[in-house]
């Protein structure tokens, strides 16, 4: 990517230019020590002035209202306010009327910034001070008060902080009174401007020192620039945070550039388009470009004849793609489109703010759409991707802190689909899209995971985890046996990619991760998992396990058992727990096998996975209620076992007898009201138990084999 610059033949300005702003992608409005507001419009070039001034106000800092879909009366989103030399901010409509000046400090106010919902103003001025006010002008408080002036200030990302200059220092101030103050030395030189981006939640800063510096919200340092030739005046980042600008006399400077290129021929195409080029993406075989009035949409294997649409709006700020469609973020609203240009659905919230929404905070997937909310950050909204509607029954998923990144896996089916996501804490959590029961409950993957990503060929993910790069081969092992997690694992060191990288894609079997210094590191993992993927999901059970022989590792066996349990494949599972060492477990499986009913199977399978509730559900509603009682009583849920022999009015006396045998084992009394309800006047008889229990296997039995036979003489038929 890179910056355009036009010059005119003649200045529309006659003085200097002291500040600008953007309304949408193509106009700009300039102010200028000429006492001049001039609109530009950069697809006609024709410029218009919108009002002058009185002579007494030279301008200093402009900033435009916040545009949200949560604000009702679009009005106020059409203005801006305008600081001055003369101690006042203006609030100024987009036709040019002043519709209010308030006296704000002693000497000029130096900046002014809306916060980002648009509810307050924060200005500073050379008398050192910084005022909150009122979105109307009214003065709330006066923040901090400094012996020197306060050159420039900024928002936090969720509007309870504020961030400004003092002298070589800087300073992030809560609202809330008496609470803590982050203070540090940022430059050598006089600091003259910063911005806080609200996506990336990153500082930029520049000084008379002639650097420029990249900060995180806890002032540790990322990024220091090479002394310039001049001090740099001026840094904003781009809302997606994904760039910014730097400016200094006679420069300006963007940080990133982006092309295409065949990699299989090393052909080279040069993509010409009409406007100016604002957002690409490149993924799943297609190209996705956005200028500033039409959406492009190139496939790989034609260049030449682009699918092409217009937009809604000019601002587009992310493009996310999953095989089937991709996504459009704008000003405006998040829109789905088909690879055929079709539009499909536009989700939408309470409160949803599309300015802040990026790559961390919203996931695509075939069927499933994922926006971190920002007004409640430990909530996530789902929606279906053909409709836009929230899912199922609009239930949202909770977490117990604040979600920092989310991210929905790519391939199977719509029931199976998960999502990941990262908390404040760093920890690493996996949860089912479609259920949130107690069977689906949110579990934790790893702890001090910074970044993650999911392959894009098949359910694999990874992450940088402290010190180590991570791979989870079959995730999904979480929800069918917890104790092999960690032999599904691939880890390496990762202290060569430096401090903050982050996971840029997970294309096949390679990993891309940008340093810090913005270098790109490739990683290769093994092809064999997603070969194992494969096989699995199309059923190729011998297939699978004439792999994991080739192959010999621990990794590839102990996903193939976990795989296999999860599709019902006891056969598979019992070889691949075999080869890991897990002895008990393939006795275990022995065991289900012997057993004479397909439903007791399923049972002890759901129960092998550690899923109760669904075991006892398969078996009471197949009416074999004895054998629900039973799995309780293996399982020492006395209070349940008793529920369900009570409730059907069977087996009441075995539940008593096994829980007499276990108290007596450990040599222990009664306390338990309703057993001791139901023991009194009741004789314990263990013969008469055990011919009703066997009773009960002999009639699950009989009705198994008189099942499989009416299902071999309609085959017959």
């Amino acid at each position: 990517m890179r910056l355009k610059i036009s010059l005119l033949k003649e200045p529309k300005h006659q003085e200097l230019v002291s500040c600008v702003g953007w309304t949408t992608a193509e106009e700009l409005y300039s102010c200028s020590d000429d006492h001049q507001i001039v609109k530009w419009n950069l697809l006609t070039s024709e410029t218009s002035q919108i009002v002058k001034l009185p002579d007494d106000i030279y301008p200093i800092d402009l900033h435009w209202f916040p545009k949200s879909l949560g604000i009702k009366k679009q009005t106020q989103a059409e203005s801006f306010v305008l600081t001055s030399s003369d101690g006042k901010f203006h609030l100024i409509s987009k036709l040019g009327r002043v519709e209010k000046s308030v006296e704000a400090h002693c000497g000029a106010v130096l900046a002014g910034r809306w916060n980002y919902e648009g509810t307050a103003l924060v200005t500073v001025g050379e008398d050192g001070q910084i005022k909150i006010w009122s979105k109307t002008g009214m003065l709330r408080s006066t923040l901090a008060q400094q012996g020197t002036p306060v050159y420039s200030v900024a928002w936090g990302p969720d509007s309870e902080k504020v961030l400004y200059t003092a002298g070589k220092q800087l300073i992030i101030k809560p609202l809330q009174p008496n609470a803590k103050v982050l203070q540090w030395k940022a430059h050598d030189g006089i600091i003259l401007k910063v911005d806080w981006n609200s996506v990336n939640d990153l500082i930029l800063s520049a000084g008379e020192d002639c650097k420029y510096k990249v900060w995180d919200s806890y002032g540790r340092l990322l990024y220091n620039s090479q002394p310039h030739e001049h001090p740099i005046t001026s840094v904003a980042w781009a809302p997606d945070g994904e760039l910014f600008a730097v400016g200094s006399f006679h420069t300006l400077r963007l940080c990133d550039k982006t092309g295409v290129r065949n990699v299989l021929n090393d052909a080279v195409d040069l993509l010409e388009f009409r406007d100016r080029v604002i957002k690409a993406s490149l993924n799943y075989a297609h190209l996705v470009v956005s200028t500033s009035l039409q959406c492009y949409v190139f496939s790989t294997k034609n260049w030449n004849t682009p699918l092409i649409f217009d937009l809604k709006e000019g601002t587009v700020s992310l493009i996310l793609q999953a095989e089937r469609h991709f996504l459009l973020v704008d000003g405006g609203g998040i829109y789905l489109y088909s690879y055929e240009g079709r539009f499909i659905s536009s989700p939408k919230f309470p409160g949803m703010r599309t300015d802040i929404l990026n790559a961390q905070t919203v996931s695509l997937s075939n069927d499933t759409i994922a926006i971190k909310d920002k007004a409640d950050e430990k909530i996530i909204f789902l929606f279906e991707a053909s409709t836009g509607k929230p899912l199922g029954d609009g239930k949202l998923l909770s977490h117990k802190n604040e979600i920092l990144e989310i991210a929905l896996d790519q391939k199977g089916l719509t029931n199976d689909r998960k999502i990941a996501f990262i908390d404040k804490n760093r920890d690493l959590y996996i949860t089912s899209v479609k259920r949130f029961g107690k069977e689906e409950q949110i579990i934790k993957l790893g702890t001090m995971v910074h970044t993650l990503a999911w392959s894009d060929t098949c359910n694999i993910l990874c992450g940088l985890q402290d010190t180590r790069f991570t791979v989870w081969y079959y995730p999904n092992t979480v929800y069918v046996d917890r104790d092999i997690l960690p032999k599904t694992l691939y880890e390496r060191d990762a202290s060569e990619f430096s401090k903050n990288p982050h996971i840029v894609s997970f294309v096949g079997n390679q990993v891309t991760i940008r340093r810090a210094d913005g270098s790109l590191v490739h990683i290769s993992i093994s092809p064999y998992p997603a070969i194992l993927h494969e096989y699995v999901s199309s059923s190729k059970w011998e297939d699978a396990v004439r792999l994991c022989r080739f192959v010999k590792e621990q990794t590839m066996w102990a996903c193939l058992a976990a795989m296999a349990v999860a599709n019902r494949d006891m056969t598979t599972a019992e070889i691949a727990y075999a080869a890991i060492g897990e002895i008990d477990k393939v006795q275990y499986i022995n065991s289900i096998k012997e057993l004479p009913s397909k439903e007791s199977k399923m049972a002890h399978i759901l129960m092998f996975s550690g899923n109760i509730q669904e075991a006892e559900m398969v078996l009471l509603q197949a009416g074999l209620v004895y054998q629900a009682i039973q799995i309780n009583i293996n399982l020492y849920n006395w209070e349940r076992a008793l529920e369900l022999a009570v409730k059907y009015k069977t087996h009441v006396d075995t539940v008593l007898a096994y829980r007499q045998k276990f108290l007596e084992t450990f040599g222990k009394q009664e306390t338990n009201k309703r057993y001791l309800q139901y023991a009194e006047g009741l004789q314990i008889d263990w013969e008469k138990i055990r011919a009703k229990i066997e009773m009960e296997i002999t009639k699950e039995r009989e009705r198994s084999s008189t099942s499989q036979s009416s299902k071999n003489i309609g085959l017959r038929h």
